[in-house]
Formats: C-alpha cells, structure tokens, sequence
C-alpha cells in the first residue's frame, strides 16, 4: 500500500504563485507515474498533470499547460505541482494519485489517492 500526503494549500490571489506538495511512503515509488488531480464544489475530479517514473515525461491539462510544472524528487519519494498565474477557476481541493498505467488521464485508472490539499484563489 502506498501512502500519499499532501500539503501546502492556501489563499492566494489571482496572479499569485503556489506550490503544492505530495509525500510518498510505504511502498516503491518508482513503480508509479505520479498524478494531480482537482475537484471544485460541485464538479467531478478533473486531471491536471501528470509525470512518468523517471520525472522525464510530463503532460498536462490543457487549462494549465504552460501555467502548471509538475516534477518528482524519486530520492525523496514527492511530487510537486508549482502553479503559476493562479486564476480564480482553478479553486478545488488538489490531490494527488499513484498509478500503474502510463499516460492516463482517468481517475479509475489510480491506484492510490491523497486526503487532498485546498487551493483557493480569490478575484
């Protein structure tokens, strides 16, 4: 089983900076591509990146592509979303996700889920 915690949630403002973290234990990390997932009130969870194994492949949802840079520290067993150029549409709870699968983008195809983390961004 692996363990996924995530933090450094906040309130920020429109065209603010944020950093998002997710802590991995309990099992091998490298087995798993690494994903963030997000969901507003009242919205399903939506995939916003995602990195390979190796942290040499990334790919994004197209609403952050070039906004968002998702990498992973495999020695320190975490991922990180950095979000630049916040936008008060990218409100939700992020979480983070483990998978077998390569390149998906479906939250079935996760393994293993975070509590979550809130993002809030006010206008």
């Amino acid at each position: 089983q692996v363990q996924l915690v995530e933090s450094g949630g906040g309130l920020v403002q429109a065209g603010d900076s944020l950093s998002v973290t997710c802590a991995a234990s309990g099992g091998t990390f490298t087995r798993y591509e690494m994903a963030w997932f997000r969901q507003a009130p009242g919205k399903e969870r939506e995939f916003v990146a995602a990195v390979s194994w190796s942290g040499g492949t990334q790919y994004y949802a197209d609403s952050v592509k070039g906004r968002f840079t998702i990498s992973r520290d495999n020695a320190k067993n975490t991922v990180d979303l950095q979000m630049n150029s916040l936008e008060p549409e990218d409100t939700a709870v992020y979480y983070c996700a483990a998978t077998r699968y390569t390149r998906t983008v479906r939250p079935g195809h996760y393994d293993f889920w975070g509590q979550g983390t809130q993002v809030t961004v006010s206008s």
